[in-house]
C-alpha cells in the first residue's frame, strides 16, 4: 500500500485511498510512532467529538466507554461502513477560548478544565500530519513530551504548559506566558526582557508566589521544574536601577497608567529544549476516558482567576444537590481527577469530618520539621468545610492545589498523577502536621529475644506512639508482625511496624509466563522464540528445564542461559538455584544451545559491532559500537586452538543467517538480487573482496570474517590473518570475547535483523477477555500479601548473627487493625522502560469484610468486621484515563457517583467493578456503641 499522500491540503479526502486503507495506515503508523516516542516529540490534541468522527469514517471505532488497555485505534467497530460521510476538516475550536485564531502568532489558548480521552485525544506527530494532509483545519495545538514523575524518568505529555504572570517592577507592566516547566530560568529572563523590551543585565528576576519575594532565581541552568515554579503564580521582574537612579529601559512609555498597564501581549507557548533522554517509563499516547459520559462544566467567567488569592475557593455555575450536605462537588482544574477523588474518600471519612470541622487549631504542629509548619493540614480543613456546607456550588480546588503543589512539586502541573501516591503524601503530611508530640524522643527498640509476641508488640506500640501521636493515627494506623528468617544460620528476628495502608497485590495465579530467544551453535537452526511457563517463585532451573523440553533439545545438548543488556551478555545464569523472581519483565534472555561433552570447555562469546557516526565539536567521527544479539559456543581447551579454529566456529555460528543459505520466504523478503550462497559472504579485515566462482556454491578460498579477539590485556588482535597461530587462554578464563565487524557490504550478505530485536521475557499487551473474566477475591489478595516469600537480592538482610547480608525469608502478618482500613489494589506496575495496569476484576465485600482469621494476635476476643464506605475508580490506561469516587454517605444509607463536580446516586451493584482501585473500610461496631455515637450528634 502506498503511503504518499498530498500534505497542507483541505478538507476531506486521502488520495482516493478505501477506508480500509486509511485505517491501517494510521494504525501502523501510530503504534509506531507511540513505541519509539522519546522527550522531545511532538503530539497533537485533536477534538474528540470530531476524532470519534473519523474513526467512523476509517471504520474503527473509539469507545469510550471500554476499559481494556486497548489503544483507541485498535478499536474495530465491525458494524462500521465505509460509505459515511467524510469530515470536512479539523475543527478544534471547542478545545480553545473564543477569539483564539489559527492565524494568530501566538498559540491558541486551550480551556483549563479539558480532559484527556472526554475532550480530546493526542495524537504523535506522524498521525496529525497525515489526517491534516487529508482534511485541513485546525488551529494547530501543538504540546512536547517531557519527563515527569519522582524519579523524572516517566513520560508524559505537557498539555498546559506553565501560566505565569510576569509582574515588572517598578513600571508596573505585566504581562501573561506559558513556558514549559522543563525550560531554564535563563530562557525565562530571555522570554520576560523580550516582553518588556529590557536587557538581560538590567534585571532581576524573582520567585513572586504569593505576592512575596521567596528566592532571587539566578542560576541560570536550572529548569523551572527544578526551581519549584507553579502554575499561575506571580514571577517579579525587578527593573534594576543605574547611578542616577533612572530605571534602565530601552523603550519605555511617556505615558505610563498608574498601576498594572497591561501589555498587549498575547500568551505565547514555549517549548522545551529537545533532550537525548531515553524513555526509562511507559507513557502511551492512547488515552481512556470517564465511565460516566458526563459533560463536564466548561471554562466560564465564573472560574477563579489566577491572582485569586489562597483563603478564597472559587465555583462554578452549575449546582450538584445542594440541599443535603456532603454532596459537593470538586472542580476539575485539568487532569486533577486524581486528587478529587481522593479528597472526596477522606472528607467522607466520619472521623476526619468530624474532626476538621471542629476546632483543631490547637493540634496543628508548625515546629514539626517532616510537617508542612501546619499548613498543608489548614488548607484540607478549609476544603473539607466547604464541601460539607449546605447549599454549595462545586467547590474549584486551587489555593489547596497550589499548596499541594508548594510542599509535593511532583503533583504540580496539571498532569495526570496516580490517585494512591496523592493519598499516601496526604496521609502522611497531615500527619506531621497534626502531630501532638512536639519533641520526638530517641527510642532505641529492642529485639524479641524469645519474649512473647504480645509483650514486644505492645512495646512497639507504645514507643511508636512516643513519637506519633495524631488523628491519623488514630484513625488510620494498624500494625503488623514482620518475621525474617537467616537461611544460613535460621536466626529468626521479628518487629512489629505501623502500617498506614495495606498494598495487596493482583496475584489471581503462581505461575508466570517467560519469553527466551533460542540460539544454535551448531549452525543447524534460525534463532527461535520459545515462551513457557515457570512457578512465580521458581528458580533458574525451572526455566531452563521448561525451555529445555520446548525447543526440542538433543541428549547431547544442553542450554546455556545469559541476560543480555546493550548488545553484550551480561551475566551468565548458571547457578541453578537463582531465583527467578530477579529476573525482571523488561529484562532480555538468550539460551544457547551448547554440546555437552565438551572437554574444559570455554565459552566463546560473538559481539556484533558495526559503525556507526558520532558528531562532536562540529566534526563528523565514525567508530564500532555493539549491536544485536551476540551468540556463543563452547570450545574445548584440550587442544591448541588457532585463528583459523575461531573462524570456522564463527562461520557455523552464522550460517543460518546466510542470504543464500535461508529459507525462500527470508530470501524473497529482502530480494532475490541480493541472495548469495555461503560461498560469497565477505571481504577481510582490509576490504579486499575473495575472489569466487557466483555458480559454485564452494569457494576456492575459504572466507574470512573481519574477527577481533580481545586479550586478557583488553586489546584487540586481528583473527582474520595467521591462520595457523595459537591462542594463548589463561586457565582461570571461563570465556573469550570476539568482536565481528560488519561493515556495510558484509551487512548485505547476511540477514542480521534476526539478531537485533531480542524480545523482552514478559511483553505487556491487552489484557484477554477470559483474564478479565476470572474472579479474584480480596481475600487471595491479602493472602498472597501475607503469604512468605524470600527478600529481593537488592533488599537483602543483615543477619546479627552470621554478620553478613542474607536473602532471609519474610513473612507479614497483621496484628493490630486501625478503625479506618485503606486498602491499595495494586493494579498499576512500573519496570526500566514501561509501566503497565492490570484490568483484573477483584471481588471485594461491600459488607461484613471479615479479618478476625488473619489477625495473628489470639489474644483479641473482639471479631474484627469492616465495612466498605467509600472508593476510587481507575478507568483507562496509564498515565492517562480518569479517576472517580464511589461514596456511601452514612445517614443516607445511600452511595454516589463522586465524578469531578457532577454527583449522581447509583445502586450498590454497581460499586464492585475491576476500576476499583482504593478501598475504604470502616470498622463494624457493636449496636451499643453506634447507639451511643448517633445520640452524640457525631457525623457517622
Amino acid at each position: 500500500m502506498s503511503e504518499v499522500a498530498t500534505f497542507g491540503g483541505g478538507g476531506g479526502g486521502s488520495g482516493g485511498q478505501t477506508p480500509e486503507d486509511e485505517r491501517v495506515l494510521i494504525r501502523d503508523i501510530a503504534i509506531s510512532a507511540e513505541a519509539n516516542s522519546k522527550e522531545g516529540d511532538t503530539f497533537y490534541l485533536i477534538t474528540q467529538r470530531l476524532i470519534s468522527s473519523l474513526y467512523l469514517s476509517f471504520h474503527f471505532l473509539y469507545q469510550p466507554n471500554t476499559y481494556d488497555g486497548h489503544s483507541s485505534l485498535e478499536h474495530i467497530n465491525s458494524a462500521g461502513s465505509s460509505t459515511l460521510n467524510r469530515p470536512t476538516g479539523i475543527n478544534n475550536s471547542d478545545l480553545i477560548y473564543d477569539g483564539a485564531s489559527e492565524g494568530s502568532i501566538a498559540s491558541p489558548e486551550i480551556h483549563d478544565t479539558l480532559l484527556e480521552g472526554r475532550d480530546y485525544v493526542l495524537l504523535p506527530q506522524e498521525v496529525w500530519n497525515r489526517l491534516y494532509s487529508w482534511y485541513g483545519g485546525g488551529p494547530t495545538l501543538a504540546r512536547k513530551v517531557i519527563s515527569s514523575g519522582l524519579s523524572q524518568t516517566e513520560l508524559a505529555v505537557e498539555v498546559y504548559p506553565l501560566r505565569l504572570q510576569l509582574l515588572m517592577m517598578p513600571k508596573g507592566d505585566y504581562s501573561t506566558i506559558r513556558i514549559s516547566k522543563k525550560e531554564t530560568i535563563g530562557e525565562l529572563h530571555r522570554r520576560a526582557c523580550d516582553i518588556f523590551d529590557l536587557n538581560l543585565e538590567q534585571v532581576c528576576i524573582w520567585d513572586y508566589y504569593g505576592q512575596q519575594k521567596h528566592a532571587l532565581m539566578n542560576d541560570m541552568d536550572k529548569t523551572l521544574d527544578d526551581a519549584n515554579i507553579q502554575m499561575d503564580q506571580d514571577i517579579l521582574v525587578e527593573v534594576l536601577n543605574n547611578v542616577n537612579g533612572t530605571a534602565l529601559v530601552r523603550s519605555m512609555s511617556s505615558s505610563q497608567d498608574n498601576g498594572f498597564a497591561e501589555k498587549k501581549a498575547t500568551s505565547v507557548l514555549v517549548e522545551p529544549s529537545k533532550s537525548s533522554l531515553s524513555i526509562a517509563g511507559g507513557w502511551s499516547a492512547s488515552k481512556g476516558a470517564s465511565r460516566s459520559q458526563i459533560t463536564e462544566i466548561s471554562q466560564s467567567s465564573n472560574l477563579p482567576s489566577a491572582r485569586e488569592s489562597d483563603s478564597t475557593y472559587g465555583v462554578t455555575g452549575v449546582s450538584t444537590r445542594g440541599a443535603t450536605v456532603g454532596l459537593t462537588g470538586l472542580v476539575n482544574l485539568g487532569n486533577t481527577c486524581f486528587m478529587n477523588s481522593a479528597i472526596q474518600c477522606l472528607v467522607h471519612t466520619p472521623e476526619f469530618a468530624r474532626y476538621f470541622r471542629e476546632d483543631y487549631s490547637s493540634e496543628i504542629n508548625c515546629q514539626n520539621p517532616l510537617g508542612m509548619v501546619g499548613e498543608l493540614a489548614v488548607a484540607f480543613g478549609d476544603l473539607l468545610r466547604r464541601l460539607w456546607a449546605p447549599g454549595r456550588t462545586p467547590v474549584a480546588p486551587r489555593p489547596f492545589k497550589s499548596k499541594l503543589a508548594r510542599f509535593a512539586p511532583q503533583f504540580s502541573g496539571y498532569n495526570q498523577h496516580d490517585s494512591q501516591e496523592l493519598l499516601a503524601f496526604l496521609l502522611d503530611g497531615l500527619h506531621e502536621d497534626l502531630n501532638r508530640v512536639r519533641d520526638k524522643p530517641y527510642i532505641k527498640s529492642r529485639d524479641a529475644d524469645g519474649r512473647p509476641d504480645e509483650e514486644v508488640a505492645d512495646e512497639y506500640w507504645a514507643n511508636h506512639i512516643a513519637r506519633n501521636d495524631s488523628i491519623i493515627v488514630d484513625v488510620c494506623q494498624g500494625q503488623y508482625k514482620s518475621t525474617l528468617v537467616c537461611p544460613v544460620c535460621n536466626k529468626v528476628s521479628v518487629t512489629f511496624d505501623p502500617f498506614m495502608y495495606l498494598s495487596l497485590p493482583l496475584q489471581a495465579t503462581t505461575t508466570r509466563a517467560m519469553t527466551v530467544t533460542v540460539f544454535t551453535s551448531d549452525g543447524s537452526a534460525m534463532p527461535s522464540t520459545c515462551t513457557v511457563t515457570v512457578p512465580k517463585q521458581g528458580r533458574c532451573r525451572d526455566l531452563i528445564q521448561a525451555l529445555s523440553n520446548n525447543c526440542s533439545l538433543k541428549q547431547n545438548e544442553e542450554l546455556k542461559l545469559a541476560q543480555v543488556q546493550n548488545h553484550l551478555i551480561h551475566r551468565f545464569l548458571e547457578d541453578p538455584l537463582i531465583s527467578l523472581s530477579t529476573i525482571k519483565d523488561d529484562d532480555h534472555l538468550a539460551a544457547y544451545k551448547i554440546p555437552k561433552l565438551v572437554k574444559n570447555a570455554v565459552f566463546l562469546q560473538l559481539i556484533h559491532r558495526r559503525q556507526e557516526k558520532e558528531t562532536s565539536n562540529a566534526q563528523t567521527t565514525s567508530r564500532w559500537k555493539p549491536y544485536a544479539t551476540p551468540l556463543v559456543s563452547a570450545i574445548s581447551r584440550v587442544d591448541a586452538i588457532t585463528r583459523g579454529n575461531i573462524q570456522k566456529i564463527t562461520q557455523t555460528m552464522l550460517s543460518p543467517l546466510l542470504k543464500g543459505e535461508s529459507p525462500s520466504s527470508l530470501v524473497a523478503a529482502v530480494g532475490p538480487s541480493c541472495a548469495i550462497s555461503s560461498s560469497e559472504v565477505c571481504t577481510d579485515s582490509s576490504s579486499k573482496t575473495i575472489n569466487k566462482d557466483v555458480s559454485n556454491s564452494k569457494a576456492a578460498v575459504s572466507p574470512k570474517l573481519p574477527l577481533q579477539l580481545v586479550d586478557e590485556s583488553g586489546a584487540c588482535i586481528d583473527l582474520s590473518v595467521g591462520e595457523e597461530k595459537s591462542i594463548r587462554i589463561s586457565s582461570s578464563s571461563t570465556s573469550i570475547v570476539v568482536y565481528v565487524d560488519w561493515s556495510q557490504k558484509l551487512l548485505e550478505t547476511c540477514n542480521t535483523h534476526l539478531l537485533e530485536n531480542l524480545p523482552e521475557v514478559f511483553k505487556y499487551g491487552p489484557v484477554t477477555k477470559k483474564a478479565r473474566s476470572e474472579p479474584l477475591s480480596l481475600y487471595t489478595c491479602l493472602e498472597a500479601f501475607l503469604r512468605e516469600e524470600p527478600l529481593v537480592p537488592e533488599d537483602m538482610w543483615y543477619c546479627p548473627q552470621c554478620k553478613e547480608r542474607r536473602q532471609a525469608s519474610k513473612k507479614l502478618d497483621l496484628w493490630r487493625l486501625p478503625e479506618v482500613l485503606v486498602i491499595h489494589l495494586k493494579r498499576f506496575s512500573y519496570s526500566r522502560s514501561m509501566k503497565h495496569k492490570l484490568e483484573t476484576f477483584v471481588n471485594f465485600p461491600v459488607h461484613d469484610f471479615d479479618l478476625t482469621n488473619y489477625v495473628a494476635n489470639k489474644n483479641s476476643s473482639q471479631r474484627q468486621l469492616y465495612e466498605l464506605y467509600a472508593l476510587t475508580n481507575h478507568y483507562g490506561g496509564m498515565g492517562s484515563g480518569h479517576y472517580t469516587a464511589y461514596i456511601k454517605l452514612l445517614d443516607e444509607n445511600r452511595w454516589y457517583n463522586f465524578d469531578d463536580s457532577h454527583i449522581s446516586p447509583i445502586n450498590e451493584e454497581e460499586v464492585k467493578s475491576a476500576a476499583a482501585y482504593v478501598l475504604f473500610y470502616r470498622r463494624v461496631k457493636s449496636d451499643a456503641s453506634n447507639s451511643n455515637v448517633q445520640q452524640s450528634g457525631e457525623v457517622i
